[in-house]
């Protein structure tokens, strides 16, 4: 195991448990270890923008270095003196599986959404702006599931491809929203705010509640739709990650509506061993599900073509 991919493995095990043990067990043997590079390294440098640099010129020097840098590797010219975190994004892009597997939309997609983060700090965004924001997540997303699981497999690109992970960021923006204020990051539309006189120094009035509510009810539809396309994937490692991704924000739904709609700084009980065994559950009945389904479908198969011979 060469550096990179022992920092990959250590900044994305103390990051997230679930990306890391995701990566490790259900993307492609020969491509764990750029899942989980590509995971850190996008890691830190979104940490790079929220905590370790606080002028804007600063945020917007350090996206441009690393557009600089993709474009530069994907011209394979490979710039010396990189960090050993630049050198993971490095071993990604060389690693690269040709054009059109997705690699290139999840890198470009990812920078899109660090860029909108560095630009928008301090400043309440538009409805279209969070909208574009949320697109580019959703895509970069799915882009990187379905190029680190089951490489090279025709998945369908209809229009329900990406609703879960829109559905999911819906969610994040709900969880982080009384996080990310103090940091001026505002997750609630402009003309949300104006319209309705919306306070964001008290989260519990009224109208924030009765926003929250309608935010909870669209990331649930999207979830729903997302999730029925994730369930007609013949790919049960991708099956299994698209449906664990959104049952960790189903959690936090939950935990919302159980709050009445009043925001809290963290949802601790969506991390804890309940959540863990939830999740083991939900993976048997995905897996049963996925078996099942494969065996009615060969039975109907095996049906018709006896129908077909006898007549």
């Amino acid at each position: 195991m060469n550096m990179t991919a022992k920092l990959a493995r250590k900044i994305t095990w103390k990051s997230s448990k679930q990306s890391y043990l995701t990566a490790t067990f259900l993307a492609d043997r020969d491509l764990v270890e750029d899942c989980l590079r590509a995971y850190a390294y996008f890691r830190w440098a979104d940490d790079r923008i929220d905590i370790f640099l606080r002028e804007p010129t600063e945020r917007m020097e350090f996206i441009h270095s690393q557009r600089a840098l993709m474009e530069r590797l994907y011209q394979d010219d490979r710039p010396g003196n990189l960090s050993p975190e630049e050198e993971m994004l490095v071993d990604v892009i060389a690693h690269s599986k040709g054009r059109g597997s997705g690699l290139r939309s999840f890198i470009d997609n990812f920078m899109s959404v660090l860029e909108f983060d560095a630009r928008r700090a301090g400043q309440p965004v538009s409805r279209s702006e969070l909208a574009a924001y949320t697109s580019c997540l959703a895509t970069a997303v799915m882009d990187g599931i379905q190029y680190f699981i089951g490489n090279g497999y025709p998945y369908p690109r209809t229009r329900d491809r990406c609703l879960a992970v829109t559905g999911a960021h819906l969610t994040h923006m709900l969880r982080d929203l009384r996080r990310d204020l103090p940091a001026g990051y505002f997750n609630i539309p402009l003309e949300v705010l104006d319209m309705r006189g919306m306070d964001t120094a008290e989260l519990q009035t009224k109208p924030v509640r009765d926003w929250v509510g309608e935010q909870v009810v669209l990331a649930r539809s999207c979830l729903v739709d997302g999730k029925a396309y994730i369930d007609s994937l013949e790919v049960l490692r991708c099956k299994l990650a698209g449906y664990w991704y959104s049952a960790r924000f189903e959690r936090v739904l939950d935990a919302i509506e159980r709050d009445g709609y009043c925001l809290r700084a963290g949802y601790p009980e969506c991390h804890g061993m309940v959540a863990w065994a939830g999740m083991f559950g939900l993976g048997t009945v995905v897996v049963f599900k996925h078996f099942l389904t494969r065996l009615l479908n060969y039975w109907m198969t095996l049906v018709r073509w006896t129908a077909s011979d006898s007549g």
